[in-house]
């Protein structure tokens, strides 16, 4: 699925790095020391100018340092109780931290475009469905941050729907450098200026991953599975199910195009009047659609081009529903025979058009997350609501990301046991024991619990990108950890008590840690303050 693209874009990535740094740090390195660092002569006093007096000045503020850690680690190491207490309480500020963080799959990008979804009132022309788009294009010229828009009437990318009351804008926005307003206030700025012009105008991004769904936000479908033909009562109950969905503080945007009081005609057949007259049913419904729709019969080639070759009655011979009437078929004893002898036209109210999902009738319905709640919230919300409303024969399905995102489960949950589990195991054989591999691993609830932290206040959602980074964390501290235990257990080989091996470990390699992570603290400054496309995904 589209997380396993991103775990194994994000694995892959990390092998060629990792390999790499290892190729650099037992080659290039020692070539580089000993071509840059200067030899010591003893006896022999170099000059020493403000450089080595301002690295002179560290080295004695940093061994105060390492002093202080040194006694703090002295004190603590003989309180088991505090030490193991300290443990069950940062695991349970992750379980806590954990379940207070909104749920994600992707985050929503500032992309640069915006669609509109134009839909009239039903029965209404193509010339008032374009008149909108119109409208709607002038008001967008008029926003500074817009660079250009384009329309089309009669088809409304969402659900890929045909109807004369349907429409579809594509809006560009200028560059992220160009504009003071992201997509979303630039979204909030034309819903106030678009809502008096009689029509029903929402808008959406662009999916997060293209090819993943038609928008952004989530998508999903309500079924009937009762296997009705009464559109209207599912009409009623999705327009009561959009209702009770609106009442939500978690969703906003929502919007469906289902809808049965589409003025058309209905073709009611005479069964025994066409059997009398010798007329197949099969083949009258056939020529009809010959007749008013059209059918391919083939091509030719003339003057150096490809002809198609459509069968059609003449426009003049349908024009109006009443020329229906007018058109005859053929019988079983070849004669002709009027339409008109058996069947007639009635009004009905009906839908537009009648989408299946899973070969049952369906209803396309498209939504975004309200301001500072997250996509899992949103189909959280969703969920609840389908329990609580639908009735007996009615169930929701989703689409695009929210199907994957759904469907995700505990996915997370079981993906980092697994990398715990390789880390276990890779340390257990290194250190030839099953107990110490445990000092590593028990070293990690510290750091993953401020990263939790770090969400909450930056207000960001617990999603596949904060995962991927969070596995990341999990092989640094585990680093760091290992540097710590394996220079205690030659220490303790070679004489040392535990406690002082495990003290002097710490001492020794304090320095370096320090080091690599304010260096990769850093190198992730630029992914924190950054801008534009991608910026959500960099900062989690």
């Amino acid at each position: 699925g589209p997380v396993g693209v991103f775990y194994r874009q994000f694995s892959i990535t990390m092998a060629g790095s990792i390999i790499i740094s290892a190729v650099v740090a037992l080659t290039l390195t020692p070539v580089l020391c000993a071509m840059m660092l200067k030899p010591h002569v003893p006896g022999h006093a170099r000059k020493r100018n403000l450089l080595d007096r301002a690295i002179d000045r560290f080295n004695k503020g940093f061994e105060r340092i390492t002093g202080r850690y040194v006694g703090l680690l002295d004190r603590v190491v003989a309180r088991r109780m505090l030490t193991f207490g300290s443990l069950i309480a940062f695991c349970a500020g992750i379980y806590l931290s954990g379940r207070a963080l909104p749920a994600g799959f992707i985050p929503s990008e500032d992309q640069g475009t915006i669609y509109a979804i134009i839909q009239t009132p039903p029965g209404s022309t193509l010339e008032t469905t374009n008149e909108v788009a119109r409208q709607l294009q002038r008001i967008c010229e008029e926003i500074p941050e817009v660079e250009s828009v384009s329309s089309l009437a009669g088809y409304e990318i969402m659900t890929e729907g045909r109807g004369s009351n349907a429409g579809t804008c594509l809006i560009n926005l200028k560059g992220w450098g160009e504009r003071h307003k992201d997509v979303l206030e630039v979204m909030e700025e034309l819903e106030e200026r678009t809502k008096d012009l009689g029509a029903v105008i929402e808008y959406f991004e662009p999916p997060a991953v293209p090819g993943f769904g038609s928008s952004g936000g989530f998508s999903l479908r309500m079924l009937d599975k009762t296997n009705g033909t009464d559109y209207h009562e599912f009409e009623r109950i999705n327009n009561d199910f959009m209702d009770a969905l609106r009442a939500r503080k978690e969703l906003t945007g929502l919007f469906t195009f289902y809808a049965a009081n589409y003025p058309q005609y209905e073709l009611i057949i005479d069964n025994q009047a066409a059997m009398q007259k010798g007329v197949s049913i099969g083949k009258a419904m056939e020529n009809l659609n010959i007749l008013i729709g059209s059918d391919y019969q083939q091509g030719f080639i003339r003057f150096g081009r490809f002809f198609k070759v459509f069968v059609q009655s003449g426009p003049e011979y349908r024009r109006y529903p009443s020329d229906l009437e007018a058109l005859f078929v053929k019988n079983e004893e070849g004669e002709m025979v009027p339409y008109s002898s058996f069947m007639r036209f009635e009004k009905r109210l009906g839908p537009n058009e009648i989408t299946r999902y899973n070969m049952y009738n369906s209803a396309a319905i498209r939504g975004l997350p309200s301001a500072g709640f997250t996509s899992g919230d949103a189909i959280n919300a969703i969920k609840e609501v389908a329990q609580q409303t639908l009735p007996r024969g009615y169930d929701i399905a989703w689409e695009g990301l929210s199907y994957d995102e759904a469907g995700r489960g505990n996915e997370a949950i079981y993906i980092f046991l697994i990398v715990l589990i390789f880390v276990y195991l890779v340390l257990a054989a290194q250190y030839e024991s099953f107990v110490l591999p445990f000092v590593v691993i028990l070293s990690l609830p510290v750091g993953v619990l401020g990263s939790f932290l770090m969400l909450k206040v930056m207000g960001l959602a617990n999603d596949v990108y904060a995962q991927i980074g969070m596995i990341m964390l999990i092989g640094l501290l585990g680093k760091n950890a290992v540097l710590i235990v394996e220079f205690a257990v030659q220490r303790q080989r070679a004489g040392a008590s535990i406690r002082d091996a495990a003290i002097e470990g710490a001492r020794s390699r304090f320095r370096p840690i320090l080091m690599t992570s304010f260096a990769f603290i850093a190198g992730l400054v630029p992914l924190v303050i950054a801008t534009g496309a991608g910026a959500i995904g960099n900062r989690t």
